[in-house]
């Protein structure tokens, strides 16, 4: 029996719990083109998912400008929509990765990503990575100035730990906070799934079938190696990939059983841990994106659920999910 997509409350706006990552309209994953991704926006709207996900450094710009295409063709839908963007990241003279949080960078930043997407506002700005040296609590007051200018209805913040979500609430309410949440990571359980419900913040999940490793076909080596994953994702390293395709079976095998494709299981199992937890799966496959939707009309009976634990146990998968240069940023609280 399927259902309805669930519905959940951002910063006082009801949207769909499932919505859909931006970071797969540039190449990241491997080539794609404008029309595809547009099309993957149509199946999203015809599914009833209303949310999209987006950030300035996705494709350099790419994702927020056929994100702003497809808007422009869709005008009449935009107050059904939860848009939300990401800034905070940029680079120096070198080219070296760093985070910029001052008032004018994040400033600038939204702007211009606003008029990529064409938009006046949108519904939730992150700051992407937080800037250490930068007082957290500095960052929020920022950020609520954008909010009293009408620039954006809310605001949140990407990879935090929940002892920032605290300081930064002091100031202004945190709509939501962006984390990696899966059956293959689970780190956001100690503490910032709990601290996201207590405050009333929303958990944006990303990355949500793991990378791949929650689907019925696994990115395989051959294509990993020459791809985003094997530079800064320890897991898909040969030895390791090895050792995860093998992890991973029991998986697939009792999606197999119950009829049912992995991911359609991985978005189920990840949506029955909370009321505020909302997936954004990125894909190029619209057809791949039916399967995430599925999982979003499902509701796991406690035996299900027990088996896919049991496949898939606290701590199956090999390697970090990311490289030591890749770990600069994202907060460590476990």
């Amino acid at each position: 029996m399927t259902h309805s997509l669930r519905q959940i409350s951002i910063a006082g706006k009801t949207t769909s719990c499932l919505g859909v990552g931006g970071m797969s309209f540039s190449d990241v994953w491997g080539a794609t083109t404008d029309a595809n991704s547009m099309a993957v926006l149509d199946a999203a709207i015809s599914a009833g998912v209303r949310h999209i996900d987006t950030a300035n450094i996705y494709g350099a710009g790419r994702s927020e400008t056929v994100i702003g295409q497809w808007l422009k063709s869709n005008k009449d839908l935009r107050d059904d929509l939860f848009i939300a963007t990401k800034g905070g990241i940029t680079a120096d003279a070198d080219g070296n990765r760093k985070f910029d949080n001052s008032a004018d960078h994040l400033e600038a930043e939204l702007d211009g990503s606003l008029k990529r997407l064409g938009l006046d506002y949108v519904d939730l700005y992150y700051v992407h990575r937080r800037e250490a040296e930068r007082e957290i609590e500095e960052v929020a007051e920022t950020l609520a100035r954008l909010v009293e200018k009408g620039k954006i209805r809310s605001f949140g913040f990407s990879e935090i730990a929940p002892t920032s979500l605290y300081r930064a609430s002091k100031i202004h309410p945190v709509a939501a906070v962006q984390s990696e949440y899966s059956l293959s990571a689970r780190f956001s359980e100690l503490g910032l799934v709990q601290a996201c419900a207590k405050l009333g913040a929303a958990m944006v999940a990303f990355s949500p079938v793991g990378r791949s490793w929650l689907t019925e076909r696994p990115i395989p080596y051959d294509l990993a190696k020459d791809m985003f994953f094997a530079n800064v994702n320890p897991r898909f390293q040969q030895d390791n990939h090895a050792r995860n395709m093998q992890a991973t079976q029991a998986f697939r095998d009792l999606a197999a059983q119950a009829g049912e494709n992995p991911a359609s299981l991985a978005i189920a199992w990840l949506l029955s841990q909370g009321d505020h937890i909302l997936p954004i799966p990125g894909t190029r496959s619209t057809s791949h994106f039916a399967h995430l939707v599925r999982g979003a009309q499902m509701v796991l009976d406690a035996d299900l659920k027990h088996a896919i634990e049991e496949a898939l146990p606290l701590g199956w998968c090999h390697g970090d999910r990311y490289s030591v240069a890749q770990r600069i940023g994202p907060e460590n609280f476990c």
